[in-house]
């Protein structure tokens, strides 16, 4: 058997995601039908913030002047955090798929703010650069109706 055939063995990904879920399909060419694989959650970023802020912000004086001001604007969005670690562990995944040997390619359908954090964090695996790259939030979709969307996205 050649490397060549033992390639084309291996599926294909097209990861489907947003800050809150991540869907990994297979596929055995880039327009075949999609086998959903693996399903990630992240139901942390559908609770209220307050669920993650223990208490205010504080207030603090002005360097120069006599103002005060609040420091609750200063503090990092919490979701906005867990959305990036989120992607983080979505893209580790995919680099240790394509570096396992477990896909071959893949391809990214996601929401775009958690598009640019998947591209973040993907940034760092040079051989983890997905063939096609679609800006949509396509998570609650069917297989059928993404399956249409990377058709249009590859013609």
């Amino acid at each position: 058997m050649s490397l060549n055939s033992t390639l084309h063995e291996k599926p294909i990904w097209v990861v489907v995601a947003d800050a809150s879920k991540a869907i990994v399909y297979t596929r055995d060419t880039r327009r075949g039908p999609l086998e959903e694989r693996d399903v990630f959650e992240n139901s942390v970023v559908r609770e209220k913030t307050s669920q993650f802020l223990s208490d205010n912000g504080g207030r603090s004086f002005d360097s120069h002047g006599s103002g005060r001001h609040t420091l609750t604007s200063e503090k990092a969005d919490p979701k906005q955090q867990y959305a990036k670690a989120f992607a983080k562990k979505v893209s580790q995944h995919i680099v240790d798929a394509i570096s396992g040997g477990t896909c071959r390619d893949f391809a990214l359908v996601s929401a775009p703010r958690f598009l640019g954090y998947l591209r973040e964090a993907l940034h760092a695996a040079p051989n983890a650069v997905p063939y096609v790259t679609i800006d949509k939030d396509m998570v609650a979709q069917d297989k059928e109706t993404i399956e249409r969307l990377l058709q249009r996205a590859l013609d």
